[in-house]
């Protein structure tokens, strides 16, 4: 690189001079202190390993083996150390790795429940809920992430004789034909969308030439998105559950198939998935089995057959309209993650997944109608009656797994009542038993030791049209283990989710933190709104980036100039720990050399994830998008690293890299 031309206009451009990648000014002032006449040699090495790196067990052959890969890189023989330029090579390469240590390295012979798994919702969509097509090719996807949870919505086909992978009907009672409801839909196009049902054309038509300030009275209102055959989704999953990771892969089903369709399903997966297929042999499981126990078996996880018919008539009884819909996401990069008091109504139920347990009498009465369907069902879903507190009832006896909205989740554990007493009144023993009494009956209490040995599912708010997504750590905070994405999606929320998932060798099971697997002394559980102590903080330095000029056309980011770039450096966690800074913007320059240091006081480590952005700042329109990367902390290694940054949709750029300092103090 040394001169790049802008046009301004017809008869003017502007020329600049660019300038080469080096190594900023702290780093060689590092190189120097750690070589001798400008050469370091393996022992210098192994020192800056151990003392700035905090690689405290590295070994002068371990020093020989980076400098080997470094000469090898570079096609350079019999040099006896490392320049400057070969240095900075090593920070900016493979041969430094960020997180730590590589591999799988959490215990998995835990049950399943210890476990954060990586989950999809609705994972055979490509695009929007509303008028994407159904396939394979996004399930093949999630599984090369290393996704381990695949939900499948299973209808009858056309002719009634098969069964088709759908997003099947909304059911509801009555539907607003407002712009900002949920049978609205904008296109990218800026069209705006109305659902109507067939047998009300003609009267929408006169309706519509009116602004559409009316209500129309629906019985069911179905999608249009296309079908996949269920045999093409089982093959594919067959075929790729195990090529990213060799742990369990769980296959949740959504079931509104009549008893000899059902039959039909367990023909077809008994003999697509054979012995890979885990049939416990027993009507419920006292105890979940281990991810260690199950490597590359596939497991089915629904309720037993008949309960979503009963589960959608007692929707149509009960669920209220709909009155509002998620604003289209306006910021280029995606829009920012709600804190925990974001999105939460107090009558919605809008909720898809609805479960509903069947009484013993109307069990006993399905088990001959389906039997091999029965007999598939390794982790048995349900909600039973009553509820949210009867729902997190946890049963001494057996294990199952829940179904609960983003919003149910926010309902039990956000809006929390507190409860105080002056000193004369915390003297009285019955009032603090009573006290304990309600806390230990409060849903936040009852979700946490619920997750202690049962499987929770979170899944997004069904007016989440566009496949966007919540914030996670809403479900992670409080023990979920399965917080189910929209992965065809993009945004802030999606990518928390792949920087969880990057821990433990992006083997798709993430251990627990030990305060979410048991209660204190006093049956307390973990509460991550309290006033804790910091434990740790993170001290996060920006030196420079690069890559940009490899990657991006040279118009790409402004017509006229090089861009403009800044940075954003994060936590996501519990509350206390969240929160983002930003670097000072530099105007003009592929290669921004920001050398910036953050602190970030950390109560709760084991639950936050580093948070990194870069945008280039634009005085008259929006901030253009210039990469990502989100990180475990528990698991980010210490010392001077290179970050390579991904792109919106979360696939990684071929050059651009960001050169960061970590430490913890």
């Amino acid at each position: 690189m040394s001169k790049q031309t802008y046009r301004v206009c017809f008869c003017f451009r502007r020329r600049f001079r660019l300038a080469a990648t080096e190594a900023p000014a702290e780093i060689r002032a590092l190189f120097d202190s750690y070589s001798d006449n400008g050469v370091m040699a393996a022992d210098h090495l192994r020192r800056f390993l151990v003392e700035v790196q905090k690689e405290d067990n590295a070994t002068l052959e371990d020093a020989q083996a980076i400098m080997d890969s470094v000469f090898q890189h570079l096609n350079i023989f019999h040099r006896r150390g490392l320049n400057i330029e070969a240095f900075f090579k090593y920070l900016l390469g493979d041969f430094n790795p960020l997180l730590t240590p590589r591999g799988v390295h959490h215990d998995m012979t835990a049950p399943l429940s210890h476990y954060f798994i990586y989950t999809g919702h609705n994972s055979y969509l490509t695009g929007n809920q509303l008028s994407s097509d159904c396939s394979d090719v996004p399930i093949i996807h999630a599984l090369q992430r290393g996704v381990r949870v695949i939900e499948l919505d299973l209808w009858p086909n056309s002719t009634k004789d098969n069964v088709d992978v759908l997003h099947g009907s909304l059911v509801m009672d009555r539907v607003h034909l407002f712009s900002s409801t949920i049978v609205s839909y904008q296109l990218e196009s800026g069209i705006l969308v109305l659902l109507f049902p067939l047998h009300c054309a003609k009267i929408a038509k006169t309706l519509y030439a009116k602004p559409p300030y009316m209500v129309l009275y629906f019985k069911d209102l179905w999608t249009l998105t296309t079908p996949v055959e269920l045999i093409k989704c089982l093959m594919s999953i067959k075929e790729h559950a195990f090529t990213t990771s060799e742990y369990p892969v769980v296959v949740t089903l959504e079931d509104h198939l009549t008893p000899d369709l059902q039959a039909k399903v367990a023909e077809m997966v008994t003999q697509t998935f054979g012995d890979i297929l885990f049939c416990p042999g027993s009507e419920c499981l006292k105890e979940f089995p281990s991810p260690e126990d199950l490597k590359k078996r596939i497991i089915i996880s629904t309720k037993p057959p008949k309960e979503y018919l009963k589960a959608k008539e007692m929707k149509e009884k009960e669920n209220d309209p709909q009155k509002g819909k998620d604003s289209a996401d306006k910021e280029a990069w995606g829009k920012e993650v709600p804190d925990l008091q974001a999105g939460i109504t107090s009558d919605d139920k809008d909720d898809t997944d609805e479960e509903e347990d069947e009484d013993e009498e109307d069990l006993k009465s399905q088990q001959n109608e389906a039997p091999e369907y029965r007999r598939l069902i390794a982790i048995h879903a349900g909600k039973g009656k009553g509820g949210l507190e009867d729902w997190l009832r946890v049963d001494p006896e057996k294990v199952r797994r829940l179904s609960l909205s983003e919003q149910e989740l926010e309902k039990a554990v956000v809006h929390e009542k507190s409860f105080r007493f002056s000193a004369s009144e915390q003297a009285s023993f019955l009032l603090q038993t009573a006290a304990m009494l309600v806390y230990a009956l409060s849903p936040s209490y009852l979700t946490s030791v619920f997750t202690q040995r049962n499987i929770l599912r979170v899944y997004p708010k069904g007016i989440r049209f566009d496949s966007s997504n919540y914030n996670p750590l809403i479900g992670w905070m409080h023990g979920a283990q399965m917080v189910a994405f929209n992965m065809q999606g993009y945004g802030r929320s999606l990518w928390l989710m792949h920087g969880m998932f990057r821990a433990n060798g992006g083997c798709g099971y993430v251990k627990k933190p030990e305060f979410l697997l048991k209660t204190g002394p006093n049956s307390e559980v973990f509460d991550p709104k309290a006033n804790l102590p910091v434990k740790t903080t993170l001290k996060v330095t920006v030196y420079m980036g690069e890559g940009w000029y490899y990657d991006f056309h040279h118009t790409h980011f402004d017509a006229y100039s090089p861009p403009d770039f800044y940075a954003r450096v994060g936590i996501a966690g519990v509350p206390a720990d969240s929160g983002m800074k930003k670097t000072r913007t530099l105007e003009d320059n592929w290669i921004p050399n920001w050398n910036e240091e953050f602190e970030f006081p950390l109560r709760v480590p084991e639950l936050a994830l580093l948070r990194i952005e870069v945008h280039e700042y634009d005085m008259t329109e929006k901030d253009e998008f210039g990469g990502q990367m989100c990180l475990p902390v528990s698991e980010l290694r210490s010392g001077i690293r290179a970050v390579p940054l991904h792109s919106r949709k979360g696939e990684k750029y071929k050059s651009v890299k960001l050169l960061m300092r970590f430490e913890f103090v």
